[in-house]
């Protein structure tokens, strides 16, 4: 199953705690409570369901959905 970029949002939303509807495309993640917990754990999670193997320093270089929709391959 290919990651979408709304699967990622989801994804996001599920480890903040926050509804997919509130986390928007272009914002800094870390301003919504990311941090290098967390973004392992969604590192961790592509790997297992979608085979995509991300390095976490690369998520964290720029962590805001739009970026890692391109980095990702995301589709749709």
């Amino acid at each position: 199953m290919a990651l979408t970029l709304e699967q990622l949002r989801k994804d996001v939303a599920d480890v903040l705690g926050e509804d997919p509807a509130d986390i928007p495309d272009d914002e800094n993640l870390v301003d919504y409570g990311l941090d290098s917990v967390r973004l392992m754990a969604l590192a961790g999670r592509w790997n297992r369901d979608h085979g995509i193997e991300v390095a976490v320093a690369d998520l964290s270089e720029e962590p805001a959905l739009e970026k890692w929709a391109v980095l990702l391959g995301t589709t749709g």
